[in-house]
Parts: structure tokens; sequence; C-alpha cells
């Protein structure tokens, strides 16, 4: 006899859906074949499924099993065919009828109890864009599908509760949705309070915070440049829904959400080593997935000693820095991630550290600091909004910071303001696809700066004299209408652009 379970498959954040047939026959020697391009993960379902079953107390059909996942051209990889395949022997056993607007999706442990699996929220938006009626899952994954609204989530325990629910012996409710705990932001690292002096250091982040904007800090160790990007998060606002849905798809794609979690409120803050290798950071693999870059999707990628990185890895950022997005091609599938990320790069000045510090002397040649800098190509620096020098604070600065008179403003006092512009960017992107100055085309650029005829003389005239490039020169326009937010002027005007002037590498030595 033949069962039909719905089920899904992923291709990134593509959801496709997938047919569980389940064929069970008189006739023909006792087997148990999956077929439909199975990778080692779903083919394994085979001995979760027989084991879970018997250790329910149920007894496993000596029959000839046939499992079709059609279509049979699309590869399918991951454990949770486990609970369709489960399903379908089920209806067999016990003669239930298996409801065909619903979806079921879940990895069975071999007590027959059902396992935390990635993807439950991709899964209940698919049921819900294809006008499903209801999605089964394991109870750790429902909270993370219930953010879905419009379908019923059923959360299962086990094999055992199934039966009883379709036998209709126990009632199963569908799984009220809870919100997450906001997490306190005073919990970072550290509190912009904590950094003493840099005071053109913090006033360039709370910039790049509140534009979307990169940056690189350039100092001697010791400056500060850790600390500066540690603090970051803490002046960073919430996401807002939008966003939070991109953000947990990705996660819940990587299987990056715990057992009972839910929508990711607070933006992403992603820092990898430097021997990261390129698929780590971009993403890859047989079976693509998310790399850093895109788990720092709508938040911040921190890169300590950027230039210690394999210029490879550098390089491979020029394309998703630009479009957001980085499409990942394999021979049997291609995958599109998000990457709308904040870059915030720290670098030494050279090999050793101390180019032009007042307090040690560099020991590194000429050649070796040109070596050293050649790893950062121009068209990555061009990538970069904000170029910042990071020094050395004196010592005395430091020690007067830690008296009672210190009065340093706080990450909540700065994310205040830094809220404030968000909202007036999404209120003035509200009709676009975009979220944030820094990602506006030319197009966007023109219809949304004002600039008046001494701006637009001061940014001709440094165009020319700095020989700045397209690129730069539209950069420090978006640049300048973030400054320009942050006093809440709806016009771009000539100090604006000095500012923004400022932050370009060349322009002010």
């Amino acid at each position: 006899m033949l069962f039909k379970v719905t089920s899904v498959s992923f291709s990134g954040l593509t959801t496709i859906r997938i047919d569980v047939e389940v064929n069970i026959a008189d006739k023909g020697l006792p087997t148990f074949e999956i077929v439909g391009l199975p990778n080692k993960a779903v083919a394994e379902s085979r001995e979760r499924v027989r084991t879970a079953l018997i250790n329910s107390n149920l007894k496993f059909p000596l029959r000839r099993i046939t499992v079709n996942l059609a279509p049979g051209d699309v590869p399918k990889y991951g454990a949770f065919y486990d609970l369709p395949i489960a399903v379908g022997i089920l209806s067999e056993i016990k003669g239930f009828h298996i409801p065909e607007s619903s979806i079921f999706f879940g990895e069975l442990s071999l007590d027959g109890s059902l396992r935390h699996t990635k993807g439950a929220l991709l899964a209940a938006l698919f049921a819900k864009e294809n006008r499903m009626d209801s999605i089964f899952v394991p109870e750790q994954s429902a909270n993370e599908a219930s953010v879905v609204k419009g379908i019923d989530v059923y959360p299962l325990k086990d094999l055992n509760q199934i039966i009883q629910y379709f036998d209709s012996k126990i009632e199963i409710k569908p799984t009220i949705y809870q919100s997450p705990v906001q997490e306190k932001q005073g919990t970072v690292d550290f509190d912009m309070s904590e950094v003493m002096g840099q005071e053109q250091a913090k006033r360039a982040l709370e910039i790049a915070a509140a534009g979307g904007h990169n940056i690189l800090m350039i100092g001697s160790p010791g400056s500060g440049k850790t600390m500066l990007a540690r603090a970051l998060p803490g002046i960073m606002p919430l996401l807002n829904e939008d966003e939070s849905l991109e953000v947990t798809k990705i996660y819940s794609s990587a299987g990056n959400i715990p057992p009972g979690g839910s929508l990711i409120v607070t933006r992403p803050f992603r820092s990898p080593h430097h021997i990261i290798s390129q698929a780590g950071l971009v993403g890859g693999g047989t079976h693509p997935q998310p790399g850093e870059i895109s788990l720092a999707h709508r938040g911040v990628l921190f890169l300590d000693e950027f230039n210690e990185f394999p210029r490879s890895v550098i390089e491979a950022l020029r394309q998703p820095i630009e479009d957001g997005k980085l499409t990942i091609s394999r021979s049997l599938e291609r995958v599109t991630y998000p990457s709308r990320f904040m870059l915030v790069a720290a670098a030494n000045p050279c090999p050793c550290g101390y180019l032009n510090d007042e307090t040690r002397k560099c020991t590194c040649t000429k050649r070796e600091i040109i070596r050293y800098r050649k790893k950062l190509s121009g068209p990555i620096l061009d990538r970069i909004d904000l170029h910042v020098d990071v020094p050395v604070v004196n010592i005395k600065k430091l020690s007067h910071g830690f008296s009672n008179s210190n009065k340093n403003e706080t990450s909540s006092e700065i994310r205040i303001r830094i809220a404030k512009v968000r909202d007036i960017q999404k209120e003035r992107f509200k009709n676009e696809l975009i979220h944030t100055n820094s990602e506006m085309k030319n197009k966007l650029i023109r219809k949304y700066v004002r600039l008046d005829s001494n701006s637009t003389s001061m940014l001709m005239d440094a165009a020319k004299v700095f020989q700045l490039s397209a690129r730069s020169y539209l950069k420090i326009i978006k640049l300048a209408r973030t400054i320009a937010d942050l006093e809440q002027m709806e016009d771009v005007e000539e100090k604006h652009i000095a500012e923004a002037l400022q932050y370009r590498p060349g322009v002010i030595e």
C-alpha cells in the first residue's frame, strides 16, 4: 500500500516541497530502501526509523518498504525526513489517515523521541506561502516555527504521542509563539564609557553604526582598536521586524538557533580568527552553507588583524560588500545567501605595529612595510567608507579616566541617538528595498540626498585634487547623508561633506 506524506527540502534559503512516498508491499523479500537522491544522512534514516519504532514498542513491518523522495532529481540532505518516513509506516501499522494539508518535519532519536531540527522556520514559512493548514515539528523546534502566523504548529515529543493524537486519544494544542526575552545590550564586552580618549574613533563608530557603513581602524598594539570594536554592539539598536526575520532565516538554515529559540532580535556580531578559510568566511561546501559574512547579515563582521588574513580571503569580500548577497555555485545546486553586513576591520600600521608611534620605535624596513600594506588592495580599501587612525592613549589621560571625574558618554546614550537615525532612514526608505544610507545605489542617492552649491563645489574640488574614484565620491555623499541625519537635518551641508572627507584615506594626512 502507498502512503504520501508532505515534507520539505532546502537549497540555501529556498524551500522546496518534497513528497515522501512510502510503499509497503506484501510480496518480495523484506527490505527497506530510500531513493530520490538521498545523501548519507538521509540514507541513515532507515536505521533511525526502524530502531525508533522498535524502541517505542511498535512492531516494525517485515515487508518490502520503498521510500521515494520526490522529485527525484533534487538532492536531499539532512535527517529531517525521519518523521515523515515514520508517519508513512505508522499509517500502515495503525491505519490512521495522514492529513493532506500538513507538513511533517523532524529528526528521530533511537528511543522514538524527536530531536531539535534545523530549518523549522523555513518549513513553516513554506507552509504559509503554500496555504497549508499545519506543520508537525519536534517540540524543541516548535517555538521557532510558531514565529509564522496563520498556520498551526503542532509540537511532538515522540512517536507514541503521534499515534495517540491520530487515534483521537489525546489532544495536541498548537504552539503559541513565545517572544524572545530581549537581551540587555549592557551585557556586551565593553561600554563606550570605558574607552578613554579616542574621541575621533568613537565618533567614526557612531557614524558607521548609524548608517551601516564599513570602517577600518589603524593603530599600534594597545591603542584600543579591539576594545572599540567590542563596544560597538552596545550602541547598535535592536533589529526591526523585517531585519529580524531575515537574520533568523539564515540562522535557522545553518542550525544556529538553539532548542526552544525563536526570532533573533539583537544584531549579530561575528569575529572570525584570521586563520579562517575562504569557504568559512564567505560560505561553501558540497552542500553550500552560509559563511561568516552571511551570519553577520544586518549586524557586524569584525576582522581583527585585518592584514594577517590571507589575501585571497580578503579579496573574496569584494562582491558581497558591493552587492549585499553572495551566490555559491556547485555542480548540483546554486544557492544565494544575503550578506548585508557592516565590516569593522582593525589593523596595525606595519608588521611590528609601531610605525609613527610616539613611545616606541618601528623596527620594520621600508620593504616590509610595503609588502605588509599590499595585502590590502585598492579595491578593498575603496569599499571601506571610514578610515580612522587610532593613536596610543597618553598614560596620564588613561589614569585620569579611572578617576571619579570620568564623564564619558555611555553606550546607552549613544544608542538612543543611533536609534533615532535608524528611524529616520526607516521612514526615508519605506518604499525601497533597503534599510540604511550605506545601501543606497546611484538612483537613490540622487533621490534622497540634496546638496547645496557650496557642498557640491567642495566635493568636486576634493575629487579633482585627491583623484577620488567614482565609488569613493558616492561613498562620501552617503557618509555625509548619515552625518546630517545625526544632526536631524534634511539637507546635506558643506560641514557634513567636510567631515565625511576626513574619513577617506589620503585626503587628510
